[in-house]
């Protein structure tokens, strides 16, 4: 392709340049047209030109590179003929054939290639007559094709006369204005008679982008083209003149010819032109009024002022304006002394937090136990820093902001989870590229006060890497001896935390470092035990759910058997997300069937239930039919409550090995341990023989192996088991027990009592074993199930066993033959049969 030549070729002289331009530019005229045929017909060969557009009379260089092109010049320069150079329509396009070119184009003369540095042509053009494609009779190695030559000719009236007067002025006045054009083109147009040859001389001179040069090229008539040029160059008069005002208004002001400072002259000349005035000394003036006028500190007005009159002495387009009034920005938007006033009624406290939230007792006794100290005492500006800690689903985040509408205040949440960046709590120092505020106090820009409830989600899931650690960096923010004066990287300001509540979430307290743990009050939040869930569903999930459904409140009603059922079968969880989703689920179903005019039901019954969400997902564990000689009953915590949890022990002719499998832990397989010793230090007392252990295998197996089981309470269990076991001693089926087993037999307290005791009542079990320190903690358990229960407390391993196993059958089982008893008979054998 012919492209425009922007490079110049070196010379000694000018003189040297001059001489060898004129050279060929005078070859170019001794090129003679092409001959037309009697039907005014030419046949030339193609020069297909991109981003350069010559028009007739002109001369213009192009870079020919290698190729069609290169040899269509090449054949044409030396037959001594001209070309024709055809035009691309959509310059972007990278290859162009026959279909992709105008079918108007110029008849033009090449002079000589001269070889270029980077391996490409140059050569002069001067083009001679426009022309009409009529045909390609050559594709290839390149085009050729028969044109038809287009006159041009028109009559000069007074009009025209007149028209070509005007355009000259008007080119006149331009060329005045335009560095780049040279005075000779004036008096080059003063000499040009015909209105074409004027509308191309000047259409070439005048920077046109490449759409008007081509409706140039393609306006046949000559009146026409020069009325388009006309009206072309009006255009760019008025922006010549545009130009020179603005300029010469900037020249009597500027002292230096920096370029920032020109560009800051150049837009206040035009907005003074337009009527707007000086826009940055307004915007200065105006951040200096509002630090001023603002409720800051002290030291935040200081420092806001100082900025302001740097700012005030930097040019408008310096790269640091935009850091500066950014910074100015966020002094300006943060809540320094903008604060809510607290509801201290404790009352109205109680019945919001009641409102949306059951159970709880121990979170809510504190907010509201809070509120009345703050009532008694206003000036106290102390806040507590609370973590709520447990599984999901739970209602920690939800009671954090029901605690924020109790007060009065305004709720923020902040989530922590996968926070592995020290700067994203204390922010970015100003020396980088994009800096902010850490988000603690862009949360506190959210909030607009300065004390409102912040939520710190899922603090336990905090990261540490190369970064930084950001809990460490949350030990100032949760620190009430020195939240007072948080600094933030990027502000390096005081800013007061301190009227702040925060409120914090985990999921898993010991996954939270110590030192920031020690800052936080733990709150705990158990799992709902099914009797809550029932209770929350009946006051909360089910009215939403029929809400959202789209339904009446008394269109459904939900059986109390209907949602134990959910809970049982479809539920496995701490909290009642998905036991709202199963609701949901439910309640769309019947949603449907109303609007499709079919016959729903009313009365939600656990027949139902299995229709609308399909085979159940869980089975409740339920309690053993008959007494077994090796099998006992533990009751395990889980998350999701409490569950039985069955153990059993087969003892095996082998070599005194034991095993315990079902995917337990260390802890559990130390209690098994334990419990062995513990049966091995009591054969005596059980009528069992010390030796029989070694020719005797134990396989202890605690079902649902896919589940993981750790901790020390099943201890007892175990030893109930393996004593049944060596004693054949049936265990009751109705008793359910937990607690830790020392080597000496006694039994230690245990966690989790109220969701052990509950999922024993649950499975249908009447009787419970429990540590006798564990006592205390049934304060919690409902007292239906206490009334329903048989609780024994008990402090050693004799107790367990006088309660859990059947005494000892009246013919007690044939005791097995020690080893030395067994030899001796083998000897006494062999000397009799000698």
């Amino acid at each position: 392709m012919a492209k425009l030549d922007d490079k110049k070729m070196r010379f000694d002289s000018d003189e040297e340049f001059s001489s060898a331009l004129y050279q060929r530019t005078e070859e170019l005229y001794q090129v003679p047209d092409a001959e037309p045929d009697e039907n005014g017909i030419i046949e030339c060969a193609v020069l297909v030109m991109r981003d350069l557009i010559v028009l007739p009379r002109m001369v213009s260089p192009i870079l020919v590179s290698a190729g069609a092109n290169q040899q269509a010049v090449q054949d044409a320069h030396l037959n001594d003929q001209t070309m024709v150079a055809m035009f691309i329509r959509d310059p972007e396009q990278e290859s162009a054939g026959p279909d992709d070119l105008m079918n108007i184009g110029v008849e033009i003369a090449v002079g000589r290639l001269l070889n270029m540095p980077d391996g490409n042509n140059s050569a002069l053009i001067q083009g001679r007559h426009r022309v009409e494609l009529i045909e390609f009779t050559q594709v290839t190695p390149y085009m050729r094709g028969r044109f038809r030559v287009l006159e041009e000719s028109a009559p000069v009236n007074r009009r025209v006369e007149a028209l070509m007067r005007t355009t000259r002025d008007l080119f006149e006045r331009c060329v005045s204005l335009d560095r780049s054009l040279p005075e000779e083109a004036h008096l080059f147009s003063l000499n040009v008679t015909e209105p074409g040859w004027l509308a191309d001389m000047i259409a070439t001179a005048v920077s046109l982008p490449l759409e008007e040069r081509l409706t140039v090229l393609t306006t046949i008539d000559p009146i026409e083209r020069l009325k388009r040029v006309n009206w072309l160059l009006a255009q760019e008069l008025d922006v010549l003149e545009l130009e020179d005002e603005i300029q010469n208004r900037v020249q009597s002001e500027v002292n230096r010819s920096q370029r920032e400072f020109y560009l800051r002259e150049q837009m206040k000349a035009i907005q003074t032109e337009l009527g707007e005035g000086d826009i940055w000394s307004r915007e200065i003036a105006d951040l200096r009024e509002k630090i001023l006028n603002g409720n800051f500190p002290q030291e935040v007005k200081d420092a806001g002022l100082k900025e302001i009159e740097r700012l005030a002495q930097m040019p408008a387009m310096s790269p640091e304006v935009g850091i500066i009034r950014n910074y100015l920005d966020w002094i300006l938007d943060l809540p320094w002394e903008v604060s809510t006033e607290d509801n201290l009624d404790v009352t109205n406290a109680a019945k919001v937090l009641d409102q949306y939230h059951y159970g709880l007792g121990k979170a809510k006794d504190r907010i509201l136990e809070y509120i009345a100290v703050r009532s008694l005492n206003p000036k106290r500006m102390r806040q507590p820093i609370l973590c709520f800690v447990g599984p999901p689903g739970t209602g920690k985040t939800s009671l954090g902001r029901s605690i924020a509408d109790a007060l009065g205040r305004k709720f923020v949440r902040l989530s922590l989870g996968g926070v592995r960046d020290e700067a994203e709590i204390r922010g970015h120092r100003r020396t980088y590229i994009g800096a902010l505020p850490g988000r603690i106090l862009q949360t506190m820009k959210r909030a607009g006060s300065n004390n409102p409830l912040f939520m710190l989600d899922e603090i336990d899931k905090l990261g540490a890497d190369f970064r930084g650690d950001p809990s460490a960096a949350l030990l100032e923010v949760l620190d009430p001896e020195q939240n007072h004066a948080f600094s933030d990287h990027f502000l390096e300001l005081p800013f007061d935390l301190s009227r702040v509540m925060f409120v914090t979430t985990a999921n898993n307290a010991s996954s939270i470092p110590p030192a920031l743990l020690d800052r936080m009050e733990v709150i705990e939040f158990p799992g709902y035990i099914e009797e809550e869930k029932l209770e929350i569903a009946r006051k909360y999930l089910i009215p939403r759910q029929i809400e959202e459904s789209g339904l009446e409140e008394k269109e459904i009603v939900f059986q109390e058997n209907t949602i134990r059922k959910v809970i049982r079968e479809y539920t496995y969880e701490a909290g009642v997300r998905n036991l709202e989703r199963e609701i949901g689920r439910i309640c769309r179903k019947v949603a449907r069937l109303k609007s499709e005019k079919k016959h729903y039901p009313t009365q939600i019954v656990p027949s139902v239930v299995e229709k609308y969400l399909g085979p159940a997902q869980f089975y409740m564990p339920e309690g053993e039919k008959e007494d077994e000689i090796g099998l006992a009953t533990a009751v395990a915590w889980t998350e999701s409550g409490g569950e039985i949890m069955p153990v059993e022990v087969l003892i095996l002719e082998g070599k005194g090995n034991m095993q315990i499998t079902g995917q337990i832990g260390e802890v559990m397989q130390e209690s098994a341990q334990a419990a062995l010793s513990y049966l091995k230090s009591r054969v005596d007392v059980l009528g069992l023989e010390a030796d029989m252990f070694e020719r005797l295998d134990i396989h202890i197996h605690i079902p649902e192996g896919a589940i993981p089981k750790d901790g020390p309470s099943a201890g007892i269990t175990i030893a109930t088991a393996l004593i049944s076991a060596f004693t054949e001693r049936k265990a009751r089926k109705e008793v359910a027990m937990t607690g830790e087993i020392t080597l000496r037999g006694k039994v230690l307290p245990v966690g989790g009592v109220r969701e052990k005791v509950l999922a024993a009542h649950r499975a249908g079990l009447r009787t419970i074993i429990l540590p006798e320190r564990n006592m205390k903690d049934l304060v919690d358990v409902p007292k239906k199930v206490l009334t329903d229960l048989k609780i024994h407390p008990v402090n050693h391993m004799d107790q367990v066993l006088e309660i859990a196993l059947y005494p000892a059958p009246e013919k007690p089982p044939r005791r097995r033959k020690s080893v030395k008893t067994e030899k001796a008979e083998e000897s006494r054998t062999e000397a009799e049969e000698k």
